[in-house]
């Protein structure tokens, strides 16, 4: 039986409180929230935190809001939640699209939407979501607040810009004219994606003004295509160019061989998944598919 070296257990009850305790423990301690991808490590011992500090009380952060120019997500927002939230899946359908295809429902019923993003994993499905939409998180720590894009908050595999005493509290998505998708191929309902790509598009008239394209599961550094991104910039809204953003964004990844499949499958899967989810997200731009 496999169980966790000794810790430290306390339940915040507030933002502050958590900062507090984050400061009173050090950097041996660790957040939880829906503890899916912690507690398992720690039953296996690759993760050892002196304390666990429980933020499931925190409900300042468990609210899907407009404000202003963007959508408000608080970091403790649940899986589900924001599927089931009718004003993310209005002005963002990648966001739906990803989370139906995340684990299962009691996964989606506890993890949360920080928690993954804080995981950094590179697999991860709302972490490429949220980089094709140019998110902005924001970060509370000892001295305030301060935003960090969240093409910059991954720093690398399972790392991320977090100092030692802060917390991630919100997800800021601009809300702008343009369509998006998010495809995945995954060995088995709920699993982790083989390769995965969510795709924004921009569009005016039949002119590609701004694109976005996130990748997952195959090396892409920060979740993002940027030569593939580059590439649509500017140019025509046709299939044969949404095929040559798929093949840009194979060439640029750094996928790596492992039980879900060789480097060479995940590149066809990546340009072949780009192009269908600029497929999609363009039929989206003309309303010929909810």
């Amino acid at each position: 039986m496999q169980v966790p070296a000794p810790f430290q257990y306390e339940r915040a009850t507030s933002v502050e409180h958590a900062l507090t305790l984050l400061a009173q423990y050090g950097p041996e301690s660790r957040v939880v929230a829906g503890g899916h991808s912690l507690l398992p490590m720690m039953k296996l011992r690759l993760a050892q935190p002196e304390a666990l500090i429980d933020i499931n009380d925190l409900t300042e952060l468990a609210s899907i809001s407009v404000d202003g120019d963007h959508l408000s997500i608080g970091a403790m927002v649940r899986h589900a939640q924001l599927l089931d939230s009718a004003v993310a899946g209005e002005h963002f359908p990648i966001l739906r699209d990803a989370e139906r295809v995340i684990a299962d429902p009691v996964v989606r019923n506890r993890g949360t939407v920080g928690g993954s993003l804080c995981q950094a994993d590179p697999s991860e499905d709302l972490s490429a979501a949220f980089a094709a939409l140019r998110a902005e998180l924001v970060i509370q720590g000892p001295d305030g607040r301060r935003t960090v894009g969240v093409r910059e908050f991954f720093s690398g595999p399972y790392q991320t810009v977090l100092a030692d005493g802060e917390l991630l509290v919100e997800i800021r998505v601009p809300i702008r004219s343009h369509a998006s998708a998010y495809e995945k191929v995954e060995r088995r309902a709920g699993d982790w994606a083989v390769v995965a790509v969510g795709a924004v598009l921009d569009v005016a008239g039949s002119t590609v003004v701004e694109a976005g394209i996130g990748l997952a599961a195959v090396g892409a550094e920060n979740f993002v295509g940027v030569a593939a991104e580059d590439y649509l910039r500017g140019g025509p809204v046709t299939d044969e160019r949404f095929i040559e953003a798929g093949r840009i964004a194979a060439e640029h990844c750094n996928p790596t061989a492992d039980q879900r499949g060789p480097v060479d499958f995940k590149r066809h899967l990546t340009g072949e998944l780009t192009a269908r989810a600029l497929r999609r997200a363009a039929a989206r731009a003309r309303g010929q598919e909810a």
